[in-house]
């Protein structure tokens, strides 16, 4: 296995990104139609925190109701804002941080995804998924 292999190789580069004026149904139609799971909420380039789908799910009532889901999960998220839903206090990693790196150190961390900042600018975001597919590449 390579080392010192930077965590820009396997990031995804071409971001999808929420404003604070974005509303919580946007949020829920990109998760879907993109198939992911983390979306960092930005200024023009800046982060200003992540968006998880499981935050979504804390708040919703989907789990406890059939017939008018939808309904219902509008409801909910229109009493709230992407700013309240979403964490503040983001950690982020450099491209040239190590795959090695950014590994143990979502190892030890309950979240599972890291924005990459170059400067102050998003350039990207590594999840554990990239992770397990770059390790499964090895093999």
């Amino acid at each position: 296995m390579k080392k010192r292999v930077p965590v820009s190789q396997i990031m995804t580069k071409n971001v999808v990104t929420l404003s604070t004026k974005d509303d919580l149904v946007t949020a829920e139609e990109l998760f879907k139609k993109n198939r992911i799971r983390h979306i960092p909420v930005t200024a023009g380039d800046q982060i200003l925190g992540m968006l998880s789908y499981t935050d979504l799910m804390r708040i919703s009532f989907a789990d406890a109701i059939d017939e008018h889901e939808q309904d219902v999960d509008t409801m909910v998220y229109n009493m709230f804002t992407i700013e309240q839903v979403m964490v503040k206090d983001v950690i982020c990693v450099a491209p040239q941080a190590t795959i090695q790196e950014v590994a143990a150190f979502l190892a030890q961390k309950e979240f599972h995804a890291l924005p990459v900042v170059d400067g102050e600018t998003l350039v990207g975001i590594v999840t554990t998924t990239d992770l397990i597919n770059y390790l499964l590449a090895q093999y």
